[in-house]
């Protein structure tokens, strides 16, 4: 038999959770109830509203959502090339609304890479793969001759870690679709950064491809430790990552988690799959629209708390 908490247990529990750590104090990326308006045509319009995420350091997790859901848009705020209207952002220790122009210039050359879709914006047409790799190094210092020397090997080494290496003279036309987006990951890995972000970057590839370049984010992630963040509509990225986050209406909805399991008797490994709605810090939650659907629950929703868990069921309120 269980019992409903008293206002005393609420009290207890309230009182420990005032001595907690600090919102994502100890994630590489944090995005606290996050808000980004835009002005168009005298009207606005609320690109994301209250978003919360946190990213470890180290992980590879894909972002997912319909178009107009605000992934893209809170790519750019991340990426440093567009500011939040309100709430709170952080990557690796850096405040993304007290930035100015210059430190702006500074995090996307050393703190954040960056992979487009359109494999036509992430290189430049007159370069080879090699002087390509090699340009945000050169751009971000060092010119002597033993700096220039050092840029090069690093950019072969890239190009070896991720296949492409026999791209190494050649130009962007001279090169397939898959093989420049492993060679944009190359620029974007070239200062070392700590957090790589991908915009639909197997959009324009066909399913062979998009694995090739896939493969070539999940040896960056393991080999090199960048933690990595795609944004994609492909399911079968999305089913390949640990976590992916899905945002709905400017605000993160569910996530999934996905962990390898050996059965015990047969030694074969399976990966389960597990759904999970998120809890905004407003306690807000999105429930999947197939679960409402399902019990007919719109507009509000009967709560009742218990030992454990929250109760939640359709409004029974003109019942009886």
């Amino acid at each position: 038999m269980t019992t409903n908490p008293t206002l005393a247990d609420l009290a207890h529990r309230v009182a420990e959770g005032r001595d907690r750590p600090a919102y994502g104090h100890d994630a590489l990326i944090t995005c606290d109830r996050l808000v980004r308006i835009f002005s168009m045509d005298g009207i606005e319009v609320q690109a994301l509203q209250g978003l919360d995420l946190l990213v470890r350091e180290g992980e590879l997790m894909a972002l997912v959502g319909a178009s107009g859901s605000g992934k893209s848009t809170l790519m750019n705020i991340l990426a440093g090339l567009d500011t939040p209207t309100a709430g709170a952002a952080r990557v690796a220790g850096r405040d993304l609304l007290a930035m100015t122009a210059k430190d702006r210039l500074a995090y996307r050359r050393h703190v954040v890479g960056f992979v487009w879709q359109q494999t036509s914006r992430n290189l430049l047409p007159y370069l080879t793969a090699a002087q390509n790799t090699a340009l945000p190094m050169r751009l971000a210092g060092g010119r002597s001759r033993g700096a220039r020397r050092a840029h090069g090997e690093r950019a072969l080494e890239l190009l070896e870690l991720l296949n492409v290496a026999d791209c190494r003279d050649r130009r962007p036309h001279q090169m397939s679709g898959g093989q420049q987006q492993r060679v944009a990951i190359t620029v974007a890995l070239a200062n070392n950064p700590a957090v790589l972000l991908a915009d639909e970057p197997t959009g324009e590839l066909d399913s062979h491809t998009a694995e090739q370049v896939f493969a070539a984010f999940r040896t960056a992630n393991e080999r090199l430790g960048t933690t990595i963040v795609i944004v994609t509509h492909d399911q079968a990225v999305a089913d390949e990552v640990r976590r992916t986050v899905a945002i709905r209406d400017g605000r993160t909805s569910t996530e999934v988690l996905r962990r390898h399991q050996v059965d015990a008797t047969t030694g074969h490994e399976t990966v389960v799959a597990r759904e999970y709605a998120m809890l905004d810090r407003a306690g807000r939650l999105q429930l999947p629209a197939d679960y409402t659907e399902a019990l007919g629950m719109r507009d509000r929703v009967a709560l009742e708390l218990e030992p454990d868990h929250i109760g939640i069921w359709p409004d029974d309120s003109e019942q009886g």
